[in-house]
């Protein structure tokens, strides 16, 4: 169905009028649909990825070898979304966004991990994604500990469907 703001109501998520091809650090979550626990399961407070995880995570570390005007810093998939640091590089030339790079991203991952469900078209990702500019090496460094601890926080994360703790945002 063709996008009609009178029906849709869309709104971006994104920071009004900041260019995302700027150069910084962003760090990404990106969602399953439906936060649907795909990848994996916690264990011992670690994640343990399945087939699906493998092929998400693989995507997207491979990333900067299709963009090389960025750097991929701390990740991880966990069972129903995606974390990760994402730092854009200036560069000239064919410099992509955020928002270019996440869709090439959620596109390739999606139709591979459809290719090992034997589905098609079925929805993987989320429409959208979230991000937050990172400002400074205190906050990269404070996202960063928050990637790594995600599994031993996966009782009180707000995407763990399986449990209802109020949470408070990095």
């Amino acid at each position: 169905m063709k996008y009609n703001p009178d029906f849709h109501h869309r709104q971006s998520i994104r920071l009004n009028g900041y260019d995302y091809l700027r150069s910084g650090a962003y760090f990404i979550t990106i969602c399953t649909d439906e936060r649907e626990y795909l990848f994996g399961d916690i264990v011992n407070e670690e994640i343990e990825l399945n087939t699906l995880g493998d092929i998400a995570r693989s995507h997207w570390q491979q990333l900067s070898q299709h963009h090389p005007n960025i750097i991929m810093d701390e990740s991880i998939v966990m069972p129903n979304h995606l974390h990760g640091i994402i730092v854009l590089e200036s560069s000239t030339g064919s410099t992509k966004s955020i928002s270019e790079i996440i869709r090439g991203f959620k596109t390739f991952s999606a139709k591979a991990i459809n290719k090992e469900r034997g589905l098609r078209g079925v929805s993987v990702w989320q429409r959208n994604y979230y991000d937050r500019i990172i400002r400074n090496e205190l906050e990269l460094d404070r996202v960063r500990q928050y990637i790594i601890n995600n599994p031993r926080n996966w009782d009180t994360d707000k995407n763990n469907q399986t449990q209802s703790v109020i949470h408070t945002d990095l």
